[in-house]
């Protein structure tokens, strides 16, 4: 710590926790069932054709069957603007389209401070980061990293925690690796505050340029960000405060994501490597304080959230300040030692019970659940091809598993029985010391992260207006983001470095297609 002020540091550190062996992928996939999908178990016929047409491909001369509907029947047109993350699933009813359009009403609704006469919008802070869960997911899309001194981090903010806990129902999650929020600043960092109440800090970033050489002679720049969390507002962080950086990330083909089978992604963990291929993908497994059982993680950049109605909910607490049924304090975020923040007048107590209550947390997660993911564009072109080789020869599917077939449904019919394309394993993976951000979450390790879904991300200078990638958005273009990988993609990413270029041109044009 520089001072009482200010708290400053880098990435680059280097800390390990140990985790034990995870238990046989069969005991754990009776454990952790999708206990929030009412699903109908597949026949033997279904896990055939299932396996046929999820296999890796052979010939690499033409695209493969419904590639070009990355979700199947909910797949949307590639739209050229902004909005393009922006349309309603495909496959949605009229009356479903109705409840999506009021979701996002819900999602791009500016908050205000109590007391107000707008009752149904009151509630602000009084510490946050966002008025809105759009000004975060801008245009549905990634945040970004703060344009400069006189921006502030709206789309990014710091995770924060300290040793210590067990935390109520963890205790019953092997190998969790225990946290407590930081005595002042809780959960996550807030820069923003309502009037007479100081914000917790300002982020601060400053960037050392890292040359790496290339197998053509040319190199990239790549930046190591470190980060400064100055302007403290309520007192000095703990000795043994752990910071993690985050940026928003894209909204598309959630609710096919929360609809794979948990037995489909279990059969990709690898965490002894018994296969010897130097990955050993594990699943985060967290409490749901929802359904109050240990439940796989599957949303956020360590897979720290099992649904999306709680995922929701978290960020309208931690983000915005708004209490619903399941983060019920009307201060949001706010510790104990944040008199002020938790005595302000707040929004409870009318005719919604919570801020925000039930019936708008279920239309607000309806909407997230059914943001469509657009076409591939370009899918049997010679190069994109040629990129698809090139991203199978080099491993990189090991981790960004292609494609899935979701649960079979009846009430959710818009997510049933699909073939889709995330390439994503949901899973944590050690990804090195120079993308560490030493800072656990339930069981993934300091230096573990979730296999981020690539559907989409060739659209993000479209929809964003920016191609930064990665949790904290250092990396300025998808072959950066490919040369910060290490740890268990360590060799992928050396084997790009040395490829010829017109191989790892073809890669970058591959995902750019996805």
């Amino acid at each position: 710590m520089r001072n009482s002020t200010h708290r400053k540091w880098t990435t680059a550190s280097k800390l390990v926790l140990p985790v034990a062996a995870l238990a046989a992928t069969q005991s754990l996939s009776a454990e952790l069932r999708d206990l929030h999908l009412n699903y109908l178990p597949r026949t033997e016929d279904e896990q055939a054709r299932i396996a046929t047409v999820t296999a890796a491909p052979d010939d690499f001369s033409v695209p493969q069957r419904f590639e070009d509907l990355p979700a199947g029947a909910a797949t949307v047109r590639a739209r050229t603007d902004a909005d393009a993350f922006s349309q309603p699933s495909g496959n949605l009813s009229f009356e479903q389209e109705l409840d999506f359009k009021v979701g996002n009403g819900l999602f791009k609704k500016i908050w205000v401070s109590s007391p107000s006469s707008t009752l149904a919008s009151d509630g602000l802070g009084p510490l946050y980061n966002a008025r809105s869960c759009q000004r975060c997911h801008i245009k549905d899309g990634r945040g970004h990293t703060p344009n400069g001194p006189d921006d502030n981090a709206t789309s990014m903010f710091l995770r924060v925690s300290i040793p210590g806990g067990p935390e109520d129902g963890y205790a019953e999650i092997k190998d969790y690796i225990a946290t407590l929020p930081e005595p002042n600043y809780g959960g996550q960092m807030q820069d923003l505050a309502l009037p007479g109440h100081p914000a917790e800090y300002r982020l601060d970033i400053t960037y050392e340029e890292i040359p790496v050489a290339l197998s053509d002679g040319k190199s990239v720049t790549l930046r190591q960000p470190t980060y400064d969390a100055v302007d403290l507002g309520y007192g000095p962080l703990h000795a043994e405060a752990m910071l993690s950086p985050r940026v928003a990330p894209q909204m598309i083909g959630l609710g096919l994501l929360e609809a794979i089978p948990v037995e489909d992604l279990l059969a990709n963990a690898d965490p002894d490597d018994m296969d010897g291929n130097g990955i050993s993908g594990r699943p985060n497994i967290v409490w749901s304080h929802e359904y109050g059982t240990p439940m796989m993680g599957r949303f956020g950049h360590k897979a720290g959230m099992p649904t999306i109605i709680e995922q929701s909910a978290a960020a309208f607490a931690g983000d915005i300040g708004i209490s619903s049924p399941l983060y019920t304090a009307a201060h949001g975020d706010c510790t104990v030692t944040q008199v002020d923040c938790v005595n302000a007048p707040h929004g409870d107590g009318d005719a919604r019970e919570f801020e925000i209550d039930q019936v708008g947390m279920d239309l607000v997660a309806f909407y997230s659940r059914n943001l469509g993911v657009p076409a591939r564009r370009g899918v049997d072109t010679p190069q994109v091809l040629r990129g698809k080789q090139v991203f199978h020869d080099t491993g990189c599917a090991s981790c960004h598993t292609p494609a899935f077939v979701t649960h079979r449904m009846e009430d959710r019919p818009e997510h049933s029985f699909q073939l889709i394309w995330p390439y994503s394993d949901l899973l944590l993976h050690d990804m090195g010391d120079s993308l560490a951000d030493n800072r656990p979450e339930a069981r993934a390790t300091g230096r573990e992260w979730r296999t981020p879904p690539l559907w989409g991300i060739g659209m993000t200078e479209q929809v964003s207006g920016h191609t930064q990638f990665l949790h904290d958005g250092r990396a300025r273009s998808l072959l950066e983001a490919i040369l910060w990988h290490g740890g268990e993609a360590q060799a992928a990413r050396d084997t790009v470095v040395s490829m010829p270029k017109a191989d790892r041109d073809a890669l970058v044009r591959f995902l750019e297609s996805l």
